[in-house]
C-alpha cells in the first residue's frame, strides 16, 4: 500500500500547477488526506486537508484563497490545485492519508497512516 504524489515540477510566478496523490494498494475514499510541505531546515507544514467524506476541507492562511483540495474517487486520488504560485510556495510538497476521519481533517504528522516520497515544486522566474 503506498500513495504516489505526480504534479510538481518548475512554474513561474503567478503560474499553476496541480498535484495529485493517487493511491495503490487501499480505498482512499475512507481517508482523509492532508498535503504538507517541506523546506530545507523547517519542519513539515500543513497545507491542506479533505475528510474522506469530502464535506470538509482545511487551508493554511498563506494558501488560502490560491489552493483548492479535492477528491477524485473514481480515480482513487486527491488533487490540489495550486493557482496564483509565489517563490515562497517552493517546497517538497508531500500528501498523506490518515483512516476514518470522515467529517474533519487537521494537520497532526502522527495521527496518518501513509505517506507518499514527495514531489519538488519550485516557483522562480
Amino acid at each position: 500500500s503506498r500513495l504516489v504524489e505526480s504534479g510538481g515540477g518548475l512554474v513561474q510566478p503567478g503560474g499553476s500547477l496541480r498535484l495529485s496523490c493517487a493511491a495503490s494498494g487501499f480505498i482512499l475514499d475512507y481517508y482523509a488526506v492532508g498535503w504538507f510541505r517541506q523546506t530545507p531546515g523547517k519542519e513539515h507544514e500543513g497545507v491542506s486537508c479533505i475528510s474522506s467524506s469530502g464535506v470538509s476541507t482545511n487551508y493554511s492562511d498563506s494558501v488560502k484563497g490560491r489552493f483548492t483540495i479535492f477528491r477524485e474517487n473514481a480515480k482513487n486520488t486527491v488533487h490540489l490545485q495550486m493557482n496564483n504560485l509565489k517563490a515562497e510556495d517552493t517546497a517538497v510538497y508531500y500528501c498523506a492519508a490518515e483512516r476514518d476521519r470522515v467529517y474533519s481533517c487537521v494537520w497532526n504528522r502522527h495521527d496518518y497512516d501513509y505517506w507518499g516520497q514527495g514531489i519538488q515544486v519550485t516557483v522562480s522566474s
